[in-house]
Parts: structure tokens; sequence; C-alpha cells
């Protein structure tokens, strides 16, 4: 008997000291994020809708892919509950007109930069544990820093596009803390983010801004990093 309570003894002295959260707690994490764009466009079908142009159906705008730091910094409401505020520091996407044929051919239109600051309210399952998977939702605000596009080519008789205006979505989250002692953590998480917009190109023969596109950017956000307990 004694020697059991004395292995218990040692053992506990030489445990980790985990960064258990309680009511109160403040976390900050740095996390490098792959934003992935899952985007759905109608390009083709609203140009010949708004514009006349001879342009097949199936054309689409596309939307590439970014890495980019994220920081963010989260709130425990109790031990379980969580506010997080997500503050990427602008991701910045290429967007090419992609599967068209005819007088306007596939083509890079140039770049856009988002600013997506995001407000998450999360469940944390084991906030005790050194495991401590979490689901998440909330709302996500992205401003469009840079909404010039250009085509270079093409029979549409435009050569101006934008984004028109930025985007209000709800976004969907899961990830986990690995719980680590003097309270650090590692981090891994992903979050569905919707961000949709109009895409709009000013006529060269009426100078009006014309509706060519509905776009859904809609990204998947995959992250990875550390962060501390306070």
């Amino acid at each position: 008997m004694k020697k059991s309570v004395l292995v218990l003894a040692i053992a506990a002295a030489f445990a980790p000291v985990l960064a258990q959260a309680e009511a109160g707690d403040f976390v900050v994490r740095a996390r490098a994020v792959s934003v992935s764009p899952n985007e759905d466009s109608s390009l083709g079908k609203y140009v010949n809708k708004n514009l006349g142009a001879v342009i097949n159906s199936g054309a689409e705008l596309s939307v590439d892919s970014n890495v980019i730091p994220e920081l963010d910094f989260s709130y425990y409401v109790t031990k379980n509950i969580a506010l997080e505020l997500i503050l990427a520091l602008g991701t910045k996407h290429d967007v090419s007109v992609v599967k068209s044929t005819g007088p306007v051919v596939n083509q890079n239109l140039g770049s856009v930069d988002l600013l997506p600051p995001t407000l998450t309210a999360q469940w944390h399952f084991n906030p005790d544990q050194t495991f401590d998977p979490y689901v998440g939702a909330g709302i996500n605000y992205t401003h469009v820093l840079d909404r010039n596009l250009k085509f270079s080519q093409g029979g549409l008789g435009v050569s101006k596009i934008k984004i028109d205006s930025d985007s209000w979505g709800l976004v969907a989250q899961a990830g986990f803390d690995i719980n680590l002692k003097d309270g650090w953590l590692i981090n891994a998480d992903v979050k569905y983010v919707q961000i949709d917009t109009d895409v709009k190109t000013k006529s060269t023969t009426t100078g009006q801004w014309v509706k060519i596109d509905s776009l859904d950017i809609n990204p998947w956000v995959f992250g990875v990093g550390i962060g501390k307990k306070f």
C-alpha cells in the first residue's frame, strides 16, 4: 500500500501542469492558414443575360488559394464556452475566367485583397484534458480592400471589372487544442466561411455598371499554430 502511494506521489510530481481553461481566461493563438475558395460562379449566365454577349453559359470565375498568417484571441466565458475573434491579416487571391470559349477567352483578371475578421462561439469538450476538441459557429465580415479587375482581351465591349460589395456570412468551425504545460498549447482548426458578392463591369458603350456574376467564394480555411493561455 505504501509503495502504491509513493508511486502515485512521484507520478503527480512529474506530471505536466496543463493549460487548463477557466472562466475569464484569455488565449492568444498564431496560426498559418490555407484559404481555399470553394467558389460558385455563374459568369456565363449573367453575361449573356445582362450584356447580350456571346459567351458559353458554362463560363465561370475562378479564385485561387493562398496561405497567410492569422492571429486570434479567445475569451473563456465558462470552462467549456469560449468566444474567438479571428483577425486574419488579409488574403490576396487571383481571379480568372475559366471554361470560356468564343470572344471571351480564359484569362487572368488580376487579384483582390480580402480582410475577413470573424467571431465564433466555441464549445470545448475537454478543457481540463491534454486533448481538447471543439466545435464552433459564428459570423464573418469580409472587407474587400482591392476590388478592381480588368479584362485583357475578349469581345465583351467592356474592360473594367470590380467586386461590388463587402460580404456578411456565417461560419462553421471545428478543431482541437493540445494543452501543454505553463499555459502553452498546439492548435489545429478548420473553418467554412460564407463570402458572397456580386461582380460588375463598366460597359464601354453605355458607361453603366452591369452585373456579370453572383460570386460565392465560400473558402475552406485550414490552420495550424500555437497558443498561450493567460
